[in-house]
């Protein structure tokens, strides 16, 4: 927990994956962004002002009415998502795009679900992680030695101070390195506590306990993106059955699978499952959001083998070159 950061990799996965998600929810949602978030929301923001008395939340949005701030906070946060997925000043603009989920997230908290959540929650943790430390312009900067740190270092040794500022580096360093390790084993119990969670809610059902829960899940109006898949997969109510029965098992057992070669399996149909409640049910956000959170449990050496495949982006991160 002190002497190394731990899956730099996994940490930079989760950065480009939650930043690149939620540019691509705010794109989406563009062209109704004055419905959803804007002054003339049903949900006004003065209602929302109420409602911030009663439950402590807090949002940028609500601190005018103006239309031109509302447009303003908006692109802010495209920049700040782009910005973020890019690893750019990380350790920065990983404060700024929590604060502008938050800020999303509270104004209409309403019209939010489990992946709304879930971004929310990991957007506060990727703030204590050295998530910029790979894949990221901050990594490749660094790998160029141009760093303001880099030319402090030079300064001070020309100046004799440098076993002072050594030393506080170094405490400097383990705060960083211990943060960092602290955060990932945080949104890994997240994320074992979310399938463990779901998986016994599951089992109190019962619908679930009879294998008839994806039959009527599969024949709600408001998860039908397109029908004539969701009737062609109702046509087959032994397989529904079988993959409902798999999906409770593989959430209840997947905190117990995960320090053994068996969790490589069950991720592999965890993600066949995320990707299938994507396609049926029209959850994209909230299947992307699980996905990319699986990726803390895959080891450092699962990436790199993967960055290998294509043109390297930067150099393996150096044991100080983690800590920036």
């Amino acid at each position: 927990m002190t002497e190394r950061p731990v899956s730099l990799y996994a940490a930079a996965v989760l950065r480009i994956g939650y930043g690149l998600l939620y540019l691509l929810f705010l794109l989406r949602e563009f062209p109704h962004r004055e419905e959803i978030w804007g002054p003339s929301s049903p949900w006004t923001p003065a209602l929302a002002r109420q409602l911030f008395d009663q439950t402590g939340w807090a949002s940028i949005l609500t601190l005018s009415d103006s239309r031109a701030y509302f447009e303003f906070c908006y692109v802010t946060a495209l920049a700040t998502s782009a910005l973020f997925m890019l690893g750019w000043r990380t350790r920065a603009v990983s404060v700024l795009f929590a604060v502008v989920v938050t800020s999303f997230h509270a104004r209409a908290i309403f019209m939010t679900d489990g992946g709304d959540n879930l971004i929310l929650l990991m957007a506060i943790y990727l703030m204590f992680t050295a998530c910029g430390t790979c894949w990221s312009l901050d990594a490749r900067r660094c790998s160029k030695g141009s760093t303001s740190a880099g030319w402090c270092r030079r300064r001070l040794g020309a100046v004799g101070t440098s076993a002072i500022w050594g030393d506080l580096g170094g405490v400097r360093k383990t705060l960083i390195t211990v943060l960092h390790n602290c955060a990932m084993c945080v949104i890994a119990v997240q994320v074992c506590f979310l399938y463990g969670a779901a998986g016994l809610y599951k089992v109190q059902g019962g619908l679930w306990d009879n294998g008839t829960a994806l039959h009527y899940v599969l024949n709600l109006r408001f998860f039908h993106p397109w029908p004539m898949l969701s009737q062609m997969a109702d046509a087959h109510p032994l397989l529904l059955s079988i993959t409902g029965y798999l999906a409770v098992l593989l959430q209840v057992a997947f905190p117990f699978v995960l320090f053994g070669r068996l969790k490589y399996p069950v991720l592999t149909m965890l993600l066949s499952m995320h990707v299938g409640i994507a396609l049926l049910l029209g959850l994209p956000l909230f299947s992307g959001a699980m996905i990319i959170a699986d990726a803390v449990f895959l080891p450092d050496r699962f990436f790199r083998s993967l960055a290998r495949l294509g043109p390297s982006v930067v150099k393996k991160p150096s044991h100080v070159a983690s800590l920036r």
